[in-house]
């Protein structure tokens, strides 16, 4: 029997959604802070049988955690040690920046759909950086001899700087975080800050993601792996152009897909939904579109781009359907929020069980 979705229901489900989030995420840190995840690791650990080599990586497993849980790089290990092959830190902006007014959270359990409006709030890239550079060496420490789990980065621009100088924007996140970052994910896809997608317009992309490109591999004096993170709410032609923009420029891979602005197929109470307001929507009724998505990318570019595949993603059966489609790598976030602790655990026993019967 499952505790969480009890605990969920009776405790999580009647608090704020922002404030359940931060007293989760105390939680799991404070796990880590007396030992117990570091004890739970050798039953939270991806079986062997599942590791992916990617972005000239290793990673333990395919599944891992997507930006936006751990904005700030402040639980790093302690997610790491509930089973995630790598753990995708941010968004993070150049200057420190509150996000937008509150509230700016809402669950729609029965589509179990989260809508958020966050507004990239984080430190900045200078306060990041340190905690980056702990987390670092605390992987390294917890997992010699294995593969450790990956640490991602994704960047985005700061609200207060208009569009006409993004570039210069991105760029100062870049140098900084770079250097700390086993690969870098551009993020122009948010629907919260305003513009920023029309940073996904190729004649803004690709002045945007070259300076970008060249900038980490200087600052870190080492090939950073490097990927654009696309909205779902693209036009299939567009996804194709950022495609081809994306093997044209020599990119690493491309994230797809961030939350949608549609509110299309929703089951929930049509004034529940109302109340939410503006907003990314995610989990399980992006699903379809980030299938694809992938599908239409993994078309036009095969296996020279790795394709990390996230939205709506709920169980192994949905990790090995993206797998399937195209996907290297596949993250999660919504379901997080709806299974509890130990759903990667969940889910890389899943995987691995698949795994050994087509072995």
């Amino acid at each position: 029997m499952r505790f969480y979705p009890t605990f969920f229901q009776a405790v999580f489900s009647r608090m704020d959604p922002e404030k359940a989030h931060r007293v989760g995420f105390a939680g799991i840190r404070a796990g880590r802070a007396v030992r117990l995840s570091t004890a739970l690791r050798v039953r939270t650990r991806p079986d062997p049988v599942l590791e992916v080599q990617a972005l000239g990586l290793r990673f333990p497993s395919p599944f891992g955690l997507a930006a936006g849980f751990d904005k700030g790089a402040e639980g790093i290990g302690a997610l790491t040690d509930l089973g995630f092959g790598h753990v995708e830190i941010g968004t993070v902006t150049a200057q420190a920046q509150p996000g937008n007014p509150r509230p700016r959270l809402f669950r729609l359990v029965e589509d179990r759909a989260v809508v958020n409006r966050m507004g990239f709030n984080n430190d900045g890239a200078a306060a990041v950086a340190p905690r980056l550079a702990a987390a670092r060496r605390e992987l390294e420490a917890d997992h010699r001899g294995r593969a450790r789990p990956v640490l991602g980065v994704n960047i985005g621009k700061t609200k207060a700087v208009p569009l006409e100088d993004a570039v210069d924007d991105y760029l100062q996140s870049t140098r900084t975080l770079a250097p700390l970052a086993d690969y870098l994910v551009v993020n122009v896809s948010s629907p919260n800050t305003p513009g920023l997608r029309q940073l996904q317009e190729i004649e803004s992309l690709r002045p945007l993601l070259s300076a970008v490109g060249a900038a980490a591999d200087e600052a870190a004096d080492r090939h950073v792996p490097l990927l654009v993170k696309i909205a779902p709410d693209l036009p299939d032609e567009d996804v194709l152009a950022v495609a081809d923009l994306a093997l044209d420029l020599g990119l690493d891979g491309i994230v797809a897909t961030n939350t949608t602005i549609s509110r299309e197929g929703l089951v929930s109470d049509p004034a529940a939904v109302e109340a939410c307001g503006p907003g990314g929507l995610s989990g399980t009724p992006v699903r379809r579109r980030s299938l694809e998505v992938l599908r239409l990318l993994h078309e036009r570019v095969g296996d020279r781009l790795v394709l990390v595949s996230v939205g709506g993603v709920s169980t192994a059966e949905d990790v090995q359907e993206r797998l399937g489609a195209g996907a290297t790598l596949v993250q999660g976030y919504t379901g997080f929020l709806y299974e509890g602790p130990f759903w990667a655990r969940r889910i890389n026993q899943g995987l691995a069980r698949a795994a050994r019967r087509r072995a």
